[in-house]
């Protein structure tokens, strides 16, 4: 089976998954617990997490691998620049992107996904690592972004 299938077909039925669990729920790190876990469990990426906005900065949040960096500023590394435009960033490189910041040295690609609040505005980012170069595509941003849009309350 084609690759891209496989990874379509698993991201649907994470995403029927996930719209089951979360529906009625309403407190914010608790979806973010379960959601981590569930893309984690069913996609094994090396780390999957989010970063709360919390001030200035984004604080680390639910996550599922190893030890992560605990404080982000705005428009700082890949995170940072997501959260400052709005936007899922996608890096297949993390060594070519400017500011990337280095949790893990076994990090290679990344992607971060904005999770907007019913107000519009940011309240957190979806980080997930890869340890393999260019994971990360078209499939994954709206999958994610469409895992993302469940956690809006």
């Amino acid at each position: 089976m084609n690759n891209t299938i496989e990874k379509e077909e698993k991201y649907r039925l994470l995403t029927e998954q996930l719209r089951a669990l979360l529906d009625g729920e309403t407190d914010q790190v608790a979806m973010m617990a379960n959601v981590a876990a569930a893309i984690q469990a069913e996609m094994g990426f090396f780390w999957t997490g989010f970063y709360r906005v919390v001030g200035n900065e984004l604080v680390l949040g639910p996550f599922q691998g190893p030890v992560a960096c605990m404080h982000i500023g705005f428009g700082r590394g890949v995170c940072g620049t997501a959260w400052q435009q709005r936007q899922t960033i996608v890096v297949p490189d993390v060594e070519q992107f400017p500011g990337h910041i280095a949790c893990s040295s076994l990090s290679r690609s990344e992607i971060v996904v904005p999770l907007f609040g019913s107000d519009g505005e940011i309240v957190a980012v979806l980080d997930i690592d890869s340890t393999e170069l260019a994971t990360f595509d078209q499939v994954d941003r709206l999958y994610l972004e469409a895992i993302c849009q469940l956690m809006v309350r």
